[in-house]
């Protein structure tokens, strides 16, 4: 039995935080995992940006409700999921995704919490564990399950190299040549051909 695990953004949807960082015209919030490995250092940086620009949660949740999926992602996701079980392993938040998921057909997502202050400002966030999608992958080949996976960032690299095949979907270039024998994908067609 085969499970594919699935990046959320930059896979399936647009990079949330470059998305917001359009919406309050801050070039300093368009960092994501794709530039940044450390992704405590990345959320610590966001997180102060955030409050001191006033943005709460409510604000960042509006934006994200505007947010599409990418051109072709949902039907990608259905042929998948006719296809074999899927899961999305994201290091976003269960506060941001929902809209997303009911948009790409409500699949199964396992991702991290925020935590609010009373003014409504984002004052921590909670990881469900660190190294979250690697060790997902790793508790499903214990369950006997083969695990194919993608992703595009430095935070999906754990998975794709602990997965039975890894997949890049348009990664950055810096990744590319950091690690070239992970195999790269620029299209829906060809990531379905190399996930099924």
């Amino acid at each position: 039995m085969k499970i594919v695990c699935l990046d959320l953004e930059g896979v399936l949807v647009p990079e949330i935080w470059i998305e917001v960082s359009k919406r309050f015209r801050l070039e300093s919030l368009r960092l994501t995992t794709r530039d940044m490995p450390d992704y405590d250092k990345l959320m610590k940086y966001r997180l102060n940006i955030l409050r001191k620009e006033k943005i709460r949660l409510k604000d960042i949740q509006k934006v994200i409700a505007g947010i599409q999926p990418l051109a072709g992602a949902k039907k990608f996701l259905d042929e998948l999921r006719a296809k074999s079980s899927v899961m999305i392993l994201s290091d976003t938040y269960y506060e941001f995704a929902g809209p997303l998921m009911r948009k790409l057909g409500q699949p199964s997502l396992f991702c991290n919490w925020l935590e609010t202050d009373k003014a409504g400002y984002i004052s921590n966030y909670i990881l469900r564990q660190k190294d979250g999608k690697t060790k997902a992958v790793k508790a499903l080949q214990s369950l006997h399950f083969k695990v194919y996976a993608s992703g595009d960032s430095y935070n999906d690299l754990g998975m794709l190299q602990a997965a039975d095949r890894g997949v890049l979907f348009n990664p950055p270039e810096s990744i590319v040549k950091k690690f070239p024998k992970i195999p790269v994908t620029k299209n829906y067609r060809d990531l379905l051909k190399k996930l099924s």
